[in-house]
């Protein structure tokens, strides 16, 4: 398959990575048809996707059914209205139906627009609003559903409701879907060059933005799947995120299947650890993926009472790798995390591949689809061992993979890409042997008597503290000081009854010892769970908003 799309598909080093790494790009590529349908035709009894849940239920389903069922729901959309540049909204979970309709979405030339199930009223009508959703597919959930029918009266552009079953004033998806005629193939579906796919951004720092993809942005995933994740035709790979967020798209469609590999699915409600583990045990799961928090809470069961031997490669990606997490997995499995870096934005920027050693704590090099470097505030670009922003250079073509706008907002896509540069917003330094190093948000950065603090830092420092699972590091205003760093700490189960002065005082002693000692944190709380995105990213800003009131 990826023969069809890369003009060399084996690489041994950075250097051959970097030098031969090129894109053979159709005309009008649609990854519904030039990939799935293809897999179709030439492994028809491939095994597409492995879907269970959390109450036992299984489907297995080959190239070949995907592409039959895939076909019926384009039909059954095209029978509501649904056609080319309409926007669709897909409100799913982990359904199994999500990967059906994606698909079908796509055969259309329609706009997916995928979001979490978290959503309120206010979230469904500024999305409605703002992107002029003419149909919204959700899940047959009581809080899902109520939110939707709330938001009704608020959003006129959207024709068509649709639910997984029964339900007063929606399409009845289950019963209507496979009675619609055959699929016809629209005559013209699309260019490269329309949007195929918008996210809103998971909101780390304000209202979320509406990121614009291209048909191209699937095939910039390829590298994600094929290299990063290491994929072949006998993988299968688990990657841990809900359909309503970017990494969903990273690592449960794309990627995976220009590999040619099955596509796992736990559908659950609620994480946990041990649940998870078992099912990778069960199921032989080869290749994992998650963010840095999954992990953590994974080392803390004892991962002995499982047999993961299956386990071939394990990657994360979502925030920053806390080394002493990636140290503690390595010594329990020993298997070596493989970091990667990208945002909504783009596919992955920066990744650790095969080819490479990992360091721990580090986001990898560049991906050589995309002209990475790092730039002072002053625009010029930095040394090593130098903290810049992380920016992406855009010369006479945009890069595959790389977004083509903030939707509907000139002014926003202009303060973040201008003179041929995309600024990512986030903050990283770049060591003697290339390796990138995440700072955090620029947003996030504390300046404290002088000093310039990345949060990810003193969390690292932190996190080597055996009572602390998850750490969030703001700055709070200070007269003295400008700002002061602050800690906000989920601890262990067998040290919640310790919470006081003590563990405070032993806590900022263990920081001055792991990192210079200015970056302690002046203050310390305890919770019992951080604010996150859906996508499990941490809500710094939610912090820093409740410690301004």
């Amino acid at each position: 398959m990826i023969e069809r799309f890369l003009k060399q598909t084996h690489f041994t080093s950075v250097e051959d990575y970097n030098k031969n790494l090129e894109f053979i790009i159709p005309e009008n590529f649609n990854f519904a048809y030039d990939v799935m349908d293809v897999w179709a035709q030439e492994k028809p009894d491939g095994l597409a996707i492995l879907w269970t849940n959390d109450e036992g239920a299984e489907i297995r389903t080959t190239f070949a059914q995907l592409k039959e069922q895939s076909d019926q729901a384009a039909s059954y959309l095209q029978s509501l209205g649904i056609g080319k540049n309409d926007p669709v909204m897909l409100i799913l979970k982990r359904h199994y139906e999500w990967w059906v309709i994606m698909l079908a979405l796509h055969k259309l030339g329609a706009i997916v627009i995928p979001a979490t199930h978290m959503l309120t009223k206010h979230d469904i009508v500024y999305r409605n609003t703002r992107a002029s959703v003419k149909a919204i597919i959700c899940a047959k959930d009581d809080y899902i559903i109520s939110q939707v029918k709330l938001a009704m009266p608020d959003s006129p552009t959207v024709k068509q409701y649709i639910t997984l079953g029964e339900e007063e004033g929606f399409h009845n998806w289950t019963k209507e879907w496979q009675q619609a005629p055959k699929f016809v193939k629209p005559a013209f579906v699309n260019t490269n060059d329309d949007t195929m796919l918008m996210y809103f951004t998971s909101g780390t720092s304000g209202e979320p933005k509406m990121v614009a993809h291209d048909y191209l942005y699937a095939m910039g995933h390829l590298t994600t799947g094929v290299f990063w994740h290491n994929l072949h035709e006998g993988s299968l790979h688990l990657t841990v995120a809900d359909t309503g967020w970017g990494k969903a798209v990273w690592g449960k469609f794309y990627g995976q299947w220009f590999a040619g590999a099955t596509v796992f699915v736990f559908d659950h409600e609620k994480f946990n650890a041990d649940t998870l583990l078992r099912q990778i045990e069960k199921y032989k799961v080869t290749s994992f993926c998650a963010p840095p928090t999954i992990y953590r809470f994974m080392i803390r069961e004892d991962l002995s009472k499982y047999d993961l031997s299956s386990l071939e490669y394990c990657c994360t990606a979502g925030e920053a790798l806390n080394p002493a997490v990636f140290d503690k997995f390595y010594e329990k499995t020993g298997i070596r995390m493989m970091e990667g870096f990208g945002q909504t934005e783009t596919t992955m920027t920066l990744g650790t591949f095969p080819w490479m050693e990992p360091k721990p704590g580090s986001m990898g090099m560049p991906n050589a689809q995309y002209d990475i470097d790092l730039l002072r505030s002053d625009g010029t670009p930095c040394e090593d061992g130098e903290k810049g922003e992380i920016v992406v250079r855009v010369g006479d073509r945009k890069p595959i993979g790389l977004f083509k706008h903030y939707y509907r907002d000139e002014e926003l896509t202009r303060d973040a890409w201008h003179d041929g540069i995309y600024h990512t917003g986030d903050m990283a330094w770049r060591d003697e042997d290339g390796y990138y190093w995440f700072e955090g948000r620029i947003d996030d950065v504390i300046k404290s008597s002088g000093y310039r603090i990345g949060p990810f830092e003193v969390e690292s420092a932190l996190m080597t503290h055996p009572a602390v699972v998850e750490c969030a590091i703001t700055g709070v205003p200070d007269d003295i000081r400008g700002m002061v760093v602050k800690a906000t700490v989920v601890l262990g189960k067998e040290w919640k009854d310790k919470a006081g002065e003590e563990l405070v005082k032993e806590l900022q002693q263990h920081v001055k010892k792991e990192t210079a000692p200015y970056k302690y944190p002046r203050i310390v709380e305890f919770v019992d769970e951080l604010p996150k995105t859906i996508s499990g990213k941490i809500r710094r800003v939610e912090i820093r908003q409740k410690d301004a009131k």
